[in-house]
């Protein structure tokens, strides 16, 4: 909940520092926690935390003495220009295996090949470039298994799996842009004036009165579902349990839930906002931009709601990462 609350309020600042600061911290947290010893040992050499980026997209890995060779390509590397190190998961390909087992992959940033290709429409400032690499030889203890997220040190945060361990930091970044619109249009809204013949501000309309009344109401109350359902799952694992796959497709569904909610409440501040939104000194187009692009990462996609449905219904086969 804490996580939550601080990204919100770096993302009310400025989005892409917000989904930056969510990103490296993910990073850091899967390397930190679930490497083995010899790893860390190598990794946390300074003074301070080591800068890393991340992928879940997978790409492909052989087995090989010591190790793995490792190829592929990752996208919305968010922040990796940045980063000393990168964590990526790629599929483990072993000979007359039909079933490749997912693994995470950490090596040097500097072993990566960086695509400048992120030319977007939102979230210009997080640098999510694609990177890859070409048969890259990866020490075994630089890896770890994707599928059961056992963690080697840490308290109980480390013990909410996935998507519970990333997803509320998604939940913090949609609820600050969203509020940060909410608060821009009220500003904005007595001195905002519309009409040809007779000019009115929008203030004093009684349809932005109710809009920007629901769109308060509806933002707090995806905000506190949030709290109420990761409120559970912390109780979950403080109890020495890990939540069990109905919680982990609750969660992530909440989450999408939330980022709907605030692209419906920044899409409606940015159209009261008028004419003087589109300009890009108006924080109000940033604000859309900027939720938008963050709001189509698969994380929080409506594939959620299927699962989380699935497991409402009482099917067994819920895959809340699917």
């Amino acid at each position: 909940m804490t996580q939550l609350e601080v990204i919100e309020a770096v993302t009310y600042i400025d989005p892409s520092a917000g989904w930056s600061l969510m990103i490296g911290n993910g990073s850091i947290a899967l390397v930190g926690a679930f490497l083995p010893d010899d790893a860390i040992t190598q990794i946390f050499t300074g003074e301070r935390l080591p800068r890393t980026a991340g992928s879940f997209m997978p790409g492909n890995a052989v087995p090989v003495e010591g190790g793995y060779r490792v190829t592929g390509r990752w996208s919305w590397g968010s922040g990796v220009r940045h980063a000393e190190w990168v964590a990526a998961q790629a599929l483990v390909m072993s000979a007359g295996d039909n079933s490749p087992q997912p693994r995470m992959m950490v090596f040097p940033s500097a072993r990566a090949e960086i695509d400048d290709n992120w030319h977007v429409a939102g979230l210009k400032g997080t640098g999510s470039c694609d990177f890859s690499v070409s048969d890259l030889f990866v020490p075994e203890a630089f890896t770890f298994d994707a599928r059961t997220f056992e963690p080697q040190r840490g308290g109980p945060l480390y013990h909410l799996g996935l998507p519970g361990l990333v997803i509320n930091e998604h939940v913090g970044f949609a609820l600050g842009v969203g509020r940060r619109a909410l608060d821009e249009i009220i500003g904005l809204a007595k001195s905002k004036r519309r009409g040809y013949a007779k000019q009115v501000s929008l203030a004093d309309r009684q349809v932005f009165q109710r809009v920007i009344a629901e769109a308060d109401l509806r933002l707090r109350a995806a905000r506190h579902l949030m709290l109420e359902v990761f409120e559970r799952a912390w109780q979950t694992v403080c109890s020495g349990r890990s939540p069990e796959p109905q919680l982990q497709a609750e969660m992530r569904s909440a989450a999408t839930f939330a980022t709907d909610v605030a692209l419906e409440v920044t899409s409606t501040a940015f159209r009261y906002g008028g004419g003087s939104t589109v300009w890009l000194d108006s924080i109000l187009q940033r604000c859309l931009r900027d939720l938008y692009v963050g709001a189509s990462h698969l994380m929080v996609s409506d594939s959620a709601y299927e699962h989380y449905g699935r497991a409402l219904l009482g099917f067994t086969d819920v895959d809340p990462m699917g």
